[in-house]
């Protein structure tokens, strides 16, 4: 495997040698363009919480409330990390209350939509299944049935990220 191919490595030999011929033939920038022509513009906090807040009340309704919703300049894909969520209690009038935060990876703040919404759709997904299982991804699918696609997709998009740099 290519070190450009660090994104994939989950992924089988037939798709890795896919996307190898893609950046040999300098046409991975035209895929992820044509597909994601146009960034979002959720570029503050609040806004990120109004669309996050959103995608939530849309399928998690009764789920625990989020305390905090933000980017988050420290997280960054190279710690395989493209957002997080966080789960901390604290002693509040000698009570304890547990927070729950989501934070996204601020690099996503000019990425197409697409991605941010894959992104938060997978944090959102935490708030009911803490591992990476069966139910996790069927969760995720039912919030965003191309969820599989997208994630593919935006692992393309980080690929060339760091091949332009």
């Amino acid at each position: 495997m290519s070190a450009s191919l660090k994104y994939l490595s989950g992924y089988s030999e037939s798709v890795q040698q896919q996307v190898q011929t893609l950046i040999d033939d300098d046409k991975l920038a035209a895929y992820i363009n044509k597909k994601y022509p146009e960034q979002h513009t959720i570029r503050s906090d609040k806004a990120l919480r109004v669309f996050v807040m959103d995608l939530k009340n849309r399928y998690l309704k009764k789920s625990a409330p989020l305390s905090q919703i933000a980017y988050d300049h420290h997280l960054h894909v190279v710690h395989n990390a493209l957002g997080i969520h966080t789960r901390r209690s604290q002693i509040q009038g000698g009570k304890l209350k547990r927070k729950l935060e989501l934070k996204v990876s601020s690099q996503f703040k000019k990425a197409p939509i697409a991605f941010l919404e894959m992104i938060v759709v997978h944090e959102l997904a935490h708030l009911k299944e803490l591992e990476h299982n069966k139910s996790f991804y069927a969760l995720c699918e039912h919030m965003l049935p191309d969820y599989h696609q997208r994630e593919l997709d935006m692992r393309l998009y980080l690929t060339h990220i760091e091949l332009s740099r």
